[in-house]
């Protein structure tokens, strides 16, 4: 496998797997977005007033990486895609990508109900295959951050069927991603910090 190729902390801090050498094709093929995708993993911390503010649009935490990853040129993406048959047109438009540069799509899953993994699975299947992307990421969070949430009273905001590793990988692993190399962070306790 080619998780050896990530630096040794985010090997420690995050859980993480990959599918198809996502890892090796990031580092040789796509230096400059591999390079950010570290630095953003490397710099995050998981701060306990993000923990305990409540939910809204978007956590503190999607927020956090979808910003840094802006300030690198990454964006917002929704692709238009088509199906022609004869005459026939019609649309079918992808859900938009949280952080896409150079044919690199990465997905932030931090508390959202499960199925929006098949969601994002789906779509970087599709893209894929349309030759739109050619890696997949998700930074979601590790099961172990539970015993957090409940030592610091959030732990029924966070709850089993929410976004999180053990929901992620049989997704995966049954072939969901199809095609698409992927690569999955799971952020782990040893990133939280006491902010407060």
């Amino acid at each position: 496998m080619s998780i050896e190729l990530l630096p040794e902390f985010i090997r420690k801090n995050y859980e993480v797997y990959e599918w198809k050498h996502a890892c090796a094709i990031l580092k040789q093929d796509f230096k400059n977005e591999w390079n950010d995708i570290i630095s953003v993993l490397k710099d995050f911390r998981l701060k306990k007033s993000w923990i305990m503010k409540a939910g809204g649009r978007k956590s503190k935490v999607s927020g956090y990486i979808d910003e840094y990853l802006y300030q690198r040129d990454w964006v917002e993406k929704e692709f238009a895609t088509k199906v022609i048959v004869d005459d026939h047109t019609m649309d079918t438009p992808t859900h938009k990508i949280d952080c896409f540069k150079n044919r690199v799509a990465l997905e932030i899953e931090w508390n959202n109900k499960d199925p929006f993994f098949d969601r994002d699975l789906n779509n970087f299947r599709l893209l894929f295959d349309l030759r739109a992307i050619s890696v997949g990421v998700i930074i979601t969070r590790c099961d172990n951050l539970q015993e957090i949430f409940n030592d610091i009273g959030r732990g029924s905001s966070y709850g089993a069927s929410t976004t999180h590793m053990s929901k992620l990988i049989p997704r995966v692993e049954g072939g969901s991603g199809a095609g698409c190399p992927l690569v999955v962070f799971g952020i782990s306790k040893s990133l939280y910090v006491k902010d407060v």
